[in-house]
């Protein structure tokens, strides 16, 4: 199947980054709005459940995503065909759902299905998201923030239908139902229109395990990543209760509105970034990660600010009273988020840069002092512990990345045959 033109042609990146913007913050909209139903339409228990069941997922799919679409985004040399990223993400995804089924029965049975569907229908969401990199290498960001305002919607509505219809349970149900049709109807037609014949042919069992080595790393990272935001979270539902967690998790989220952007400029320019990168373009690369890291200074003041005006309005008039006591907790967590945005935005320079297996020990690290500050500061501070963790992983995880995008400029020779892409 031939691209055509229109396919094949990318975007400005101002366009590309208006697009992604549009497509993120509409979705992210719909998420916060799935939240607001959970909490209005019922009690922090089931919020909480909701919550545990992203909490326990994520980690998983985020480790074996093998971060495949920065990865073939990023692919500035074509060492691999589409093929082979969208083989080797089903393969992973399937690995990913058995793992789940088995963990899956340590829980309650009501939170066992729950649990169950929500990984179903993240499933699927990872199939979508390898395609998504297929029209991210074309600058295409266009057509992935077409998907994710499709997206958006039915999500929320599904969820609405679903509660009303069978409690939690239906709305995960229907959550997976909608998330398979838009990948079948729509972010697989999409991606095969920009690829030829040729691209959706993979290389073999080699070419696979080649490609699973040189993105290992990267998985890893993700995992742990994941691990890292999740860690509180498993913290507060051992040593507090569910509820506790629904209402933490219902704070927190506040922020992904914000994250949503981070990540939307992030992914628009990480192609460009490689490019330049792969180029030996030193003045362009640390040009954007100016314009980056000044985005996101802005935006986490934003959100300080913000939470420290509006916060307990913000949260009774989307959650409720039993929320808005929380307001001071608010602000620590967009604090710990402010540094969280900039250390986001050194992990996409990173990934352009082929920093993937110094990325590891960083995020070991990270992983290690929020794991031991949320076993500490939780069961005697409280929420306000998990917060507080947080922040201090964040901040050693921006110290950390600057550090490695720093020296990989300096160290970068301006040749680019010089460059070892496999590193």
């Amino acid at each position: 199947m031939s691209a055509t033109p229109n396919s094949q042609k990318g975007l400005s990146l101002r366009r590309n980054i208006s697009w992604t913007l549009v497509g993120n913050l509409v979705y992210a909209l719909s998420q916060w709005g799935m939240l607001v139903i959970l909490a209005r339409m019922s009690s922090p228990h089931i919020v909480g459940q909701y919550s545990l069941a992203l909490a326990v997922s994520a980690p998983v799919y985020m480790a074996l995503n093998l971060q495949l679409r920065g990865v073939q985004a990023t692919d500035a040399n074509k060492t691999y065909l589409f093929g082979d990223y969208l083989v080797l993400r089903v393969v992973t995804t399937i690995i990913g759902l058995i793992f789940l089924s088995v963990i899956v029965y340590r829980y309650a049975p009501d939170t066992r299905i729950v649990i169950g569907l929500i990984s179903l229908a993240k499933a699927f969401e990872t199939i979508s998201d390898v395609l998504y990199g297929r029209m991210q290498a074309h600058e295409r960001m266009d057509s992935i923030a077409r998907s994710t305002l499709i997206k958006g919607p039915v999500s929320l509505l599904a969820l609405f239908v679903g509660f009303l219809w069978e409690g939690l349970p239906g709305a995960a149900g229907l959550l997976a139902a909608g998330w398979l049709l838009l990948l079948v109807a729509y972010d697989l037609p999409n991606a095969l229109r920009m690829s030829t014949k040729d691209d959706i042919r993979w290389g073999g069992i080699r070419v696979l395990w080649q490609l699973f080595k040189v993105s290992a790393p990267l998985g890893i990272v993700m995992g742990l990543v994941s691990l890292n935001t999740n860690i509180p979270r498993y913290q507060i539902e051992a040593s507090l209760n569910t509820s506790a967690l629904g209402i933490y998790s219902a704070l927190a989220y506040i922020t992904v509105a914000i994250s949503l952007i981070i990540n939307a400029t992030g992914q628009a320019v990480s192609p460009r970034l490689a490019r330049y990168f792969a180029e030996g373009n030193k003045e362009g690369f640390f040009k954007i990660l100016y314009k980056m890291l000044s985005i996101g200074i802005f935006l986490g003041m934003v959100g300080i600010i913000g939470a420290s005006i509006l916060g307990r309005l913000v949260l009774n008039l989307m959650y409720g009273a039993a929320y808005s006591e929380y307001a001071p907790l608010l602000v620590t967590i967009m604090v710990a988020a402010g540094f969280g945005y900039l250390a986001s935005f050194l992990g996409y320079t990173m990934t352009a840069a082929r920093k993937f297996k110094e990325q590891v020990p960083l995020f070991l690290i990270c992983t290690a002092i929020t794991y031991m500050l949320s076993y500490i500061f939780v069961p005697r501070y409280g929420l306000s512990g998990a917060a507080l963790a947080t922040l201090i992983s964040n901040v050693v995880q921006l110290g950390g990345g600057a550090f490695i995008t720093y020296h990989a400029i300096l160290s970068r020779n301006s040749s680019p045959k010089e460059h070892d892409v496999h590193q």
